[in-house]
């Protein structure tokens, strides 16, 4: 077993180091794209390691400093060791393909195998380089510590509108989130998805939640409709229950989506599909060839009654 109260026991002598002033200012460039917390500030944080920003450690005493903290902690050797395994990722990375300093370190001194993909998980999130990420920290032997964090990075990292990571995430690791910012962010990139699965995904949530969710999935639908008719289409044609009906109704009738663009048209064109149109449905300034009305008054007088087939057809169409 490996004494990691000896600095050289954990940290070479010898060859590139990651903190220098150009590598520190790479990682707080990176901390700064991340709206300013690393993942490795967060576990620091949750294992009282330092006080204050620790990381990175700034040269040689920097990095000497950081591992007296760690020595000094009060959590288990697992933990410590983690950190350990975490800082010499980046020897790893400074050093090329061929380091396998955090490997061998791991090896000789018993770190868990869930804590090395926890930890080289969070690594790869703290590049920024998310798929990789996934591989490790979707893992099934792993908790789903920082799940909320990593939702949020990954939702609000995503490029040209593709969720597939964060989606991807939540479905492999069904998450119990601890935030109301996560479950907020992966509902919206859901929507921009599968609206139907956005619909199932706002009933795992209590009622008052739930409806939240479902009056953010109509109101971003609406929003976007420069993104096709096809999703109106699929809003107004989802297999709501009688709770998301009444919100349905309500919502873009009385409520704040009554000012979208489309609100009037989505609700008729709701109830014709349930059926639940009540009276003629007109449609204005057409002329009555089918009566022959000639004169130019009874022509802008026109009104016909139309099959609610054929309306439908009219109002959905791209």
């Amino acid at each position: 077993m490996v004494d990691y109260s000896h600095f050289h026991a954990v940290f070479p002598g010898q060859g590139p180091t990651p903190y220098s002033s150009k590598d520190v200012q790479e990682i707080e460039t990176l901390r700064k794209s991340l709206n300013g917390v690393l993942f490795i500030d967060r576990v620091l944080k949750a294992l009282s390691i330092g006080q204050g920003r620790t990381y990175p450690p700034k040269g040689d005493n920097g990095l000497r400093s950081m591992h007296k903290h760690i020595c000094e902690s009060k959590v288990s050797t697992h933990h410590k060791l983690s950190v350990f395994y975490y800082l010499l990722l980046d020897y790893d990375f400074v050093r090329g393909g061929k380091s396998q300093l955090a490997e061998e370190f791991a090896v000789n001194s018993g770190v868990p195998a869930k804590y090395q993909l926890l930890m080289r998980g969070l690594w790869h999130m703290d590049r920024k380089e998310f798929k990789f990420a996934l591989e490790y920290l979707a893992h099934p032997s792993l908790p789903s510590e920082f799940a909320d964090e990593i939702v949020a990075v990954l939702v609000l990292h995503a490029k040209d509108n593709d969720y597939s990571l964060p989606l991807a995430y939540y479905h492999t690791t069904q998450p119990v989130f601890k935030t109301s910012e996560a479950p907020d962010l992966l509902f919206g990139a859901l929507v921009r998805t599968s609206i139907t699965e956005a619909l199932f995904f706002s009933r795992k949530y209590a009622e008052s939640t739930r409806r939240l969710l479902f009056e953010k999935l109509v109101s971003t639908v609406l929003e976007d409709q420069a993104l096709g008719g096809a999703r109106i289409k699929e809003l107004v044609g989802l297999p709501l229950d009688s709770f998301e009906e009444a919100w349905f109704q309500d919502y873009l009738t009385e409520g704040e989506g009554s000012k979208l663009k489309g609100a009037s048209t989505a609700v008729e064109t709701r109830q014709i599909i349930t059926g639940r149109h009540r009276g003629q449905i007109r449609i204005r300034g057409m002329e009555d060839n089918a009566h022959g009305a000639k004169s130019a008054r009874s022509a802008k007088a026109a009104r016909w009654s139309v099959p609610c087939s054929s309306l439908l057809a009219f109002r959905l169409s791209p």
